[in-house]
């Protein structure tokens, strides 16, 4: 198992397939933004492979397909057959804003991809075309339906609570969830880049206790994937929420993941500057042993802990940069 210089097991690769998006969220990418990796630079599909093959014979388990929007990237459903079928690769899930999804989630499930999360900050048109700048609302509900029509048993709603601008629309959110047996999570806005700097979160106790008397929710001990989410549940068992607190309550000490940008970088913190190349060593033909070698290096580089709340405009880049 691969383990940092903290001792943290290192189990959990985010896999960015582009850092291009089809929508603007206010807290993710400035409108107009043009400043995206050239194509030439992406890493292929084989590239991405003989990564992961790797990092799952070092004992990593879980991976997550992310972006940008990773439903952009041509042929996606062709990488998550050929991700699924590696020998080590116990859980593939993908991140997503939905507004592919309906086209592609058939595709996908029968790729091997098995759990989804997809964004979702409002059930009204125009909050999500405030927040987004698009009017897609509708593309994501049908691709939610076309998730469970395919038979995706998990599927989580990634909301981001903004302050003035959806506070108002949680409630409605945790009702629509139960009726459609989805996960909710709520997740702080981190200040990543300009964007992200420039956005007023919401702290999610006061949430939390407001849900918890509403819903009956208890603290569960549930395991919905890698993530640090932490959850709760109703009285019954048929709703289930979680809370990804990365400023209020950072999870930092148990921090078991990495993530792999669309250039073949190494990222080892989302909120500190430490990377690692790989995609100079596969271009020039590296070795199977020299990549292990270069991966468990780059692990070691892994910080103990962000610091966005004592510098909240250290990390200048934008969150479809990093990959989600």
């Amino acid at each position: 198992m691969l383990s940092d210089r903290f001792g943290r097991s290192v189990d959990y690769l985010r896999i960015s397939v582009t850092d291009r998006c089809d929508l603007r969220c206010t807290y993710c990418l400035p409108k107009g933004f043009k400043g995206f990796e050239e194509p030439a630079n992406w890493l292929t599909f084989d590239e991405i492979e003989r990564v992961v093959a790797v990092f799952a014979r070092l004992g990593t388990r879980r991976y997550r397909l992310t972006g940008g929007e990773p439903l952009l990237r041509r042929h996606l459903p062709q990488l998550a057959a050929r991700l699924a079928a590696l020998p080590g690769v116990d859980d593939l899930s993908l991140t997503t804003n939905g507004t592919q999804l309906a086209s592609q989630a058939g595709a996908l499930h029968a790729a091997g991809v098995r759990r989804l999360n997809v964004s979702l900050d409002s059930l009204r048109d125009d909050c999500v075309h405030g927040i987004t700048g698009s009017h897609c609302l509708q593309q994501v509900l049908d691709g939610l339906q076309a998730a469970r029509d395919a038979g995706f048993g998990s599927i989580k709603i990634n909301m981001v609570p903004l302050a003035g601008v959806n506070e108002a629309d949680i409630e409605p959110m945790v009702a629509y969830c139960i009726d459609h047996g989805l996960i909710l999570r709520l997740i702080e806005a981190m200040p990543m880049g300009s964007t992200g700097q420039q956005t007023r979160g919401v702290a999610l106790q006061p949430v939390l206790a407001r849900l918890q008397q509403r819903f009956g929710l208890r603290p569960t001990c549930k395991t919905l994937g890698g993530g640090p989410a932490r959850y709760w549940e109703s009285a019954d068992g048929q709703f289930t929420l979680g809370l990804i607190t990365p400023l209020s309550q950072h999870f930092c000490a148990s921090c078991n993941r990495v993530r792999l940008s669309v250039d073949g970088t190494l990222y080892l913190c989302l909120g500190q500057e430490e990377r690692f190349e790989l995609r100079p060593l596969l271009r020039a033909g590296c070795s199977d042993a020299e990549l292990e070698a270069a991966i468990r290096a780059a692990i070691e580089l892994k910080p103990q802990q962000h610091t966005f709340n004592e510098a909240p405009t250290h990390v200048v880049r934008f969150m479809s940069m990093t990959g989600g």
